[in-house]
């Protein structure tokens, strides 16, 4: 029997620590890694592109609570794969990256893809390191794993040169075995500040709880769940923080979001930040008087924009909610109040707006009409109390049109472009999803147990950075539902008809300035499902509500990757931004510090 590699070494370092799915890309001299992880039993799913991998790495480290995995040559394989590490660090996923490199007796000589990655990715990590020998990959790769996860989760790198990866060992057993790293220790609120933060709640006139993914990531669905139904305290979830309480429940106030905002006076934030998506706490959208208490992990969010950090508390929001149920004892929130008056007043109005839009029966389609078929057509085969659908969705319009109309019972059914806003994340969300969700060895965890199908809800713009992926889907028998929104442009199409759009580009290509296709122009009418076709997979072209039920019913039992290019009005004229920031006056100043 030949000598154990250290490609053996790292690939047994992982599986001691429990990972079971590894993300990435092979080639010279990962590739090594990539089948002795194979052959020890862990799962590798070979991707298109770095910057796919990472990002679906980040998301199951989301999904299942422990750092996703992502392996990538060195050189031009970290650079890809740096769009995973950023991705990973602004929204607080807990992510392991290896990656190859130059043999160390050639560092400075030009070798082959050389880079000093670990100069370049300290700054962007929790913790970059490169085990010094053989006997040393297994606490080099444990303790980065460790750190990535523990604390505000983020971005571990471990640096594998190729002489190390393809060096020998006498004996395996020469080299420690590691072992799984235990859940974090977590903390709670002290006694004085848990009286305080319950007595400012009591006061409150308008009170309300921001509930973001943190929330979910952390797991304390069960205690939110009990908090918001013995307090009867209104609340509003983010766009990933939906279903850690139903949609459905009736303290919901995200169709009253903006009324919600410029009322609360007293506002309990749980695993959300108080930046764009928040719109910083600042006023016109807040109310100017309102005070935040933020839960946290991190100490570095306690006191941002308009945080009070004297109100503030860093721990674990599973037991900060807990001690302030049992704080608050018998004490709930009346619900004849002006303030809960004002909400359901809102709701009524906004959702009878929604409900006018959505029945626009137009051709082309319009967004909401779209959407609402597609959500009817799903949920009547499978109820969102079921949780048997996860939703990724990403693109301007189609992320911020989708999120109020597809309702979700349970925690982290819903991916989208997150805090980074991030186009390119969904297909391999999408993948992060199904290998989580799926499968005898899933990891991840929401509502009943079973499979789970993803649904991808892509702009036609956000498609085309990961498309090829589809492959990936098809390869590895991923019967994954994409919906590729197609208005022929970034944020909006430029023309009505395939006539004026040969016009456009006839003068584009003719080298005219004016008259030609914009810089959010693409293509006519792309034939983006015949990539799934391609690929062994089935492909929908749609123009019709009827034509789109009947590819989200047949697509929902299908058991291939199946890609249903839905053409909607192009937008032409409308006016270019993101509903999200959309806003009155620009606040110049934040608010004093509380210091």
């Amino acid at each position: 029997m030949a000598p154990p590699t250290g490609a053996h070494i790292i690939a047994r370092s992982l599986r001691d620590l429990g990972v079971t799915v590894v993300f990435g890309i092979v080639g010279i001299p990962v590739v090594e890694i990539a089948e002795e992880a194979i052959n020890l039993g862990i799962r590798f799913i070979g991707f298109r592109n770095e910057q796919a991998a990472g990002y679906a790495a980040s998301a199951y480290g989301y999904l299942t609570g422990r750092p996703g995995v992502c392996l990538v040559v060195g050189g031009p394989g970290v650079l890809h794969g740096m769009a995973g590490i950023g991705n990973a660090n602004v929204n607080a996923f807990p992510f392991l990256l290896l990656a190859g490199s130059s043999e160390a007796n050639l560092v400075s000589r030009g070798a082959f893809q050389e880079l000093d990655a670990i100069s370049l990715l300290t700054p962007h990590t929790k913790l970059a390191l490169r085990p010094p020998s053989l006997d040393s990959i297994p606490d080099t790769i444990q303790n980065t794993y460790r750190t990535s996860w523990y604390g505000r989760p983020g971005t571990g790198f471990v640096d594998l040169p190729a002489d190390l990866i393809k060096g020998f060992v006498e004996d395996a057993e020469d080299v420690a075995e590691g072992a799984p790293v235990p859940d974090a220790p977590k903390g709670g609120v002290e006694e004085a500040r848990l009286f305080k933060i319950t007595q400012l709640i009591k006061s409150a006139k308008a009170p309300l709880v921001v509930i973001g993914k943190g929330a979910a990531y952390a797991r304390a669905e069960g205690v939110i769940r009990d908090f918001i139904d013995k307090t009867h305290l209104p609340f509003l979830p983010t766009p990933m923080g939906k279903g850690v309480v139903a949609d459905s429940h009736s303290a919901n106030s995200a169709s009253a979001r903006s009324t919600a905002l410029k009322e609360a006076d007293v506002v309990l934030i749980l695993g959300a930040r108080l930046n764009w998506i928040l719109h910083f706490g600042d006023a016109p959208k807040w109310n100017p008087a309102a005070q935040f208490i933020q839960v946290d992990i991190s100490a570095e969010e306690i006191g941002r924009n308009c945080g009070n950090p004297e109100l503030s508390t860093i721990g674990d929001i599973g037991i900060v909610v807990s001690q302030l149920t049992s704080s608050l004892g018998t004490w709930t929130y009346p619900t004849s109040t002006p303030y809960i008056q004002h909400l359901s007043a809102a709701k009524t109005k906004n959702e009878a707006t929604a409900a006018s839009k959505a029945s626009n029966s137009t051709i082309p389609m319009t967004y909401a009409h779209a959407f609402t078929i597609i959500e009817r057509t799903l949920h009547s085969l499978s109820p969102p109390d079921d949780a048997g659908i996860v939703y990724v969705s990403e693109g301007a319009n189609t992320m911020d049109i989708s999120r109020s109309i597809f309702p979700v019972s349970h925690p982290r059914l819903r991916l989208d472009a997150g805090t980074y806003a991030t186009m390119g994340v969904g297909l391999g969300y999408a993948i992060a999803a199904h290998a989580a969700y799926n499968g005898s060895a899933a990891e991840g965890r929401s509502g009943p147990q079973g499979r789970k199908k993803v649904v991808c809800l892509e702009g036609d713009s956000a498609f085309g950075f990961s498309a090829m992926e589809v492959e990936t889907m098809a390869r590895y028998g991923m019967d994954i539902l994409i919906f590729v929104i197609n208005n022929g442009g970034v944020y909006h199409g430029d023309s009505d008809d395939a006539e004026s759009w040969l016009e456009l580009q006839g003068k584009t290509l003719e080298g005219k300035h004016q008259g030609g296709l914009r810089s959010t122009s693409l293509g006519w009418e792309v034939g983006y499902e015949k990539i799934a076709e391609a690929c062994g997979g089935v492909g929908y072209l749609v123009r019709t509500p009827e034509e789109l039920e009947k590819a989200t019913r047949e697509g929902l039992r299908e058991g291939r990757v199946c890609v249903v290019n839905v053409i909607v009005e192009a937008g032409k004229g409308q006016k270019l931004e993101f509903g999200w920031q959309a806003s009155g006056k620009e606040k110049k100043t934040g608010k004093a510090s509380k210091l």
